[in-house]
C-alpha cells in the first residue's frame, strides 16, 4: 500500500503492509490520526517473551554478527539515498516494493537537499520475526525491558497490519545538514543472507527551526490560555516530530499522548466519527483534522466528504466553504497556523484540495 502525504506527515513508504499507531502498552492509545501507509512490523521483548508468532530482539539481544549487517545495510541504502541513486535502492528491494518504487523515488526526491551531504548516526536496531503461514491481520511486536508503569528509555512498539511471515529489521539515522536535522528509517527484509530494503520513511524533525520541544511548550501555552484546540493540534505535531515512524511508540510518544489527551476535543473527527461544519449555507461531514508542514509552514488540513469532486470549479467553492467555516468556528485557529488546507473526498477516494493563508480567509 501507498502513503497518502495528506493523511500522514512522517514520510513515504514501501507497499510491505499497512499500519496504525495505538500508542502505550498499559492503555492502548486511540484518536491519533489515522495513518494509512506501507507498513512493516514490530517487536516485543518484555521479561516475559511473547507468542512466537511474533518476536523481537533489540541491539543488545541480538549477536554481533546480525547487528552489524542491519546495521551496514542501512548505511549503505543511506549513502545511496543522500546521493539520490534511486535506481540502486531500487536494485536492492524486495520484490514487492521494486514492483511501484515510486513512493521511494518521490521521497529521496522532495528530501534531497535535507540529505545531501548529510552525517548520519545510526540508533540502535531491531530485528522483528513473524511467524505463520500467511499474514496476519494485525501484529503488535513489543521490543525491550517495560516496567509496571509500560514503557522504559529503550523500549518499543510496533503496530502492523498485514505482515508477511518473514524476519524484518528496523533501522533509524539520525541525520544533521546545513539545511536541517532530519530522521531516515528504514524497514529492511532478510533475504538469504542480505537485508533488502522493503520501507523508507523520511521526515524532518523540525517545523521552521522548531523541534517537538518547542511544539509541546507552545501547547502548554495555548492550553494556560484555554485554546484548546491549538494545543491539541501543537501536541499532535510534537509527536510527529518526536516519532520516526508513524506506526511506532515510545516512552517519550507515551508520555506525550498521556499528558495531551484530556484536551482531545469532542467535536472533532476521532476514528469512523465524523464531526459537522456547517458554513456557506451547508453542513459538512469533517473526517479529519490535523497539522500538516507545507513547505516552512505550519498549516491545518481539513478532510471531508463530497459526493463528488469530477466539477473542480464546485470543489473549490466548497473548499472554500469549509476554510470559512473553520476559522469562523475557532477563531483561536489563526494565532497557531499560517493557512488551512481544505481537501474535498469522495466515495471513491478521489479529492481535491484547495490552500488558502490565513489571511485570505476573511
Amino acid at each position: 500500500m501507498k502513503v497518502n502525504p495528506a493523511q500522514q506527515k512522517t514520510g513515504n513508504a514501501s507497499n510491505l503492509m499497512k499500519a496504525k499507531v495505538e500508542p502505550t502498552m498499559s492503555r492502548v492509545l486511540r484518536g491519533i490520526q489515522a495513518l494509512a501507509g506501507s507498513a512493516l512490523l514490530i517487536l516485543m521483548v518484555c521479561s516475559a517473551r511473547m507468542a512466537k508468532a511474533e518476536s523481537c530482539q533489540t541491539s543488545d539481544d541480538m549477536d554481533a554478527a546480525t547487528k552489524n549487517a542491519i546495521t551496514a545495510a542501512g548505511q549503505r541504502y543511506f549513502g545511496l539515498l543522500a546521493k539520490g541513486d534511486t535506481a540502486s535502492l531500487k536494485q536492492n528491494a524486495i520484490a514487492s516494493l521494486a514492483s511501484d518504487f515510486s513512493a521511494v523515488e518521490n521521497t529521496a526526491k522532495s528530501h534531497q537537499d535535507e540529505l545531501a551531504g548529510a552525517q548520519a548516526t545510526p540508533r540502535p536496531v531491531f530485528e522483528l520475526e513473524a511467524d505463520g503461514p500467511s499474514p496476519k491481520p494485525h501484529s503488535e511486536f513489543y521490543c525491550g525491558v517495560f516496567g509496571k508503569n509500560g514503557q522504559t528509555s529503550g523500549s518499543a512498539i510496533f503496530y502492523l497490519d498485514n505482515l508477511p511471515p518473514g524476519k524484518y529489521a528496523v533501522i533509524i539515522l539520525d541525520t544533521t545538514s546545513a539545511k536541517g536535522k532530519t530522521t531516515s528509517s528504514m524497514i529492511l527484509q532478510q533475504a538469504g543472507t542480505d537485508w533488502k530494503l522493503g520501507g523508507l520513511f523520511v521526515k524532518s524533525t523540525q517545523v521552521s527551526g522548531h523541534d517537538s520541544a518547542w511544539f509541546i511548550t507552545q501547547a502548554r501555552a495555548y492550553k494556560a490560555k484555554g485554546q484548546a484546540h491549538n494545543a491539541w493540534f501543537y501536541y499532535m505535531e510534537a509527536r510527529s516530530l518526536i516519532s520516526p515512524l508513524p506506526f511506532m511508540s515510545t516512552l517519550v510518544s507515551d508520555k506525550l499522548y498521556d499528558e495531551s489527551q484530556t484536551l482531545q476535543p469532542a467535536d472533532m473527527p476521532a476514528g469512523d466519527k465524523a464531526a459537522d461544519l456547517s458554513g456557506g449555507g451547508a453542513t459538512y461531514k469533517v473526517t479529519a483534522v490535523f497539522p500538516e508542514t507545507v513547505g516552512t509552514d505550519l498549516d491545518l488540513i481539513v478532510k471531508y466528504q463530497a459526493a463528488d469532486v469530477s466539477n473542480t470549479n464546485t470543489a473549490y467553492s466548497n473548499n472554500v466553504a469549509v476554510m470559512k467555516a473553520m476559522v469562523a468556528k475557532y477563531p483561536e485557529l489563526r494565532d497557531a497556523f499560517a493557512g488551512v488546507v481544505a481537501r474535498a473526498v469522495d466515495p471513491n477516494g478521489r479529492d481535491y484540495g484547495t490552500m488558502l493563508a490565513m489571511k485570505d480567509i476573511k
